[in-house]
Parts: structure tokens; sequence; C-alpha cells
């Protein structure tokens, strides 16, 4: 069966600066899930986090791949694609 969600990379900045990526096929419910404490480990004791950046893709392993382009990056790099 066919996938037909839409899926999104995303980068969102901590209360502490640091910065996480993720991927996710509802955008707005994973923000508010990491802000609930919910999210992943990391972003738990990191509240409150903001979106910065966000990509839709197509299928799940596109999203999948790019997370893993993007997670390569330095954080100058991540920074130059947020604020292009």
């Amino acid at each position: 069966m066919k996938n037909n969600y839409r899926w999104y990379v995303y980068i969102i900045e901590c209360k502490d600066g640091k910065l996480y990526t993720g991927i996710t096929s509802d955008l707005e419910k994973r923000i508010k899930q990491h802000n609930c404490g919910r999210g992943c480990k990391f972003t738990k004791y990191r509240i409150p986090v903001k979106l910065l950046h966000s990509e839709e893709l197509s299928s799940k392993g596109r999203a999948l791949s790019r997370e893993a382009q993007i997670k390569t990056l330095r954080r100058d790099k991540k920074l130059e694609l947020i604020f292009k």
C-alpha cells in the first residue's frame, strides 16, 4: 500500500541554542510534542523549542535521506541553510 502522507524534515532550536534535526508527517503536532517534553530525549530538558526550518518531501525515505544529509553538516552550514 502506497503511503500518501507528506513528510517533513525540520530543524528546531532548543532553549540552550542547540539545533535538533528530525522528520515527521505532522509538523505542527511534532513541534507541540517537543514543547511538551515528549519529542525525544535530546529536547526533553531543552524546551521550549522553536521551528527554524522545514522542508516538505514526498516520502518517508526521502525525508530520512535528507535528515541524514543535514545531520552531517556543521552548525555553521546548518545556519546557512536556515537563513539563506
